[in-house]
């Protein structure tokens, strides 16, 4: 039985970066990230869509500290080097040892602290590739259609894991309690869950679908991966 998409605030989205339950709550997503294998996900997914492309430029959008990525990174550096970062987060998170790490797999980092739709509209950025890991769920329509129809301008391959809203990951989602997360971390995993995606729903929402080639579908236990590249596409010339 569907659960009815609901999208509600998250708490770690109200608190300050130096509040120490927000603080808490960030090193709980690192940990619920490795349970839901995300970054092994984000991985294959650009293996298997970016490889023959030689991408030198990825944003990132809703980057958060950096770590995420730098996982996927140590995972991908060897096929895909020298790949300019662009970090994106309303809050400036990432370390000097997190972008020092990025270096030594010839990875450039650059950190940018704004709000996505604000970074869209001044900056019209272009890449190779834009990522988005848990972060797409936070909007619903009309901002779900703009957000994509901005990436969709910004680069011709988009990669992003999100949650999976079925009452499996319901269930896991009120287990957080098990591996120590705390009250902020506890109710934004359910919150996520309601906002998350099932069946195509991605792929109807992505501006231009026939001039793209669109994968929606459940990955692992608890993600919904959702990729669209534009036909015919290489890299950022």
């Amino acid at each position: 039985m569907t659960l009815p998409r609901r999208v509600l605030p998250e708490l770690l989205d109200q608190l300050p970066a130096d509040d120490p339950r927000a603080q808490r709550s960030r090193r709980d997503l690192r940990r619920v990230n490795l349970w839901m294998r995300q970054a092994g996900i984000m991985a294959e997914l650009l293996l298997a869509h970016a490889r023959t492309a030689k991408p030198r430029t990825l944003i990132e959008l809703g980057a958060g500290d950096g770590t995420f990525m730098l996982r996927v990174a140590r995972k991908i550096a060897h096929a895909l080097p020298g790949v300019k970062l662009m970090l994106l987060d309303r809050q400036d998170l990432v370390s000097r040892e997190t972008r020092d790490a990025f270096a030594a797999l010839t990875w450039t980092v650059e950190p940018v602290t704004a709000d996505v739709f604000a970074f869209f509209a001044q900056s019209a950025p272009r890449a190779d590739i834009v990522t988005a890991n848990l972060f797409v769920h936070h909007f619903e329509q009309p901002g779900l259609g703009d957000l994509l129809a901005r990436v969709a301008q910004a680069a011709p391959l988009f990669v992003a894991c999100e949650p999976r809203r079925d009452r499996f990951a319901l269930a896991g989602s009120h287990m957080l309690w098990a591996i120590g997360c705390n009250d902020v971390s506890r109710h934004d995993a359910v919150v996520s869950v309601y906002a998350g995606f099932n069946g195509r729903e991605l792929s109807a929402a992505w501006p231009e679908a026939p001039a793209w080639t669109l994968h929606e579908r459940r990955t692992g236990l608890f993600t919904h991966a959702f990729v669209a590249r534009r036909n015919g596409a290489g890299g950022v010339q």
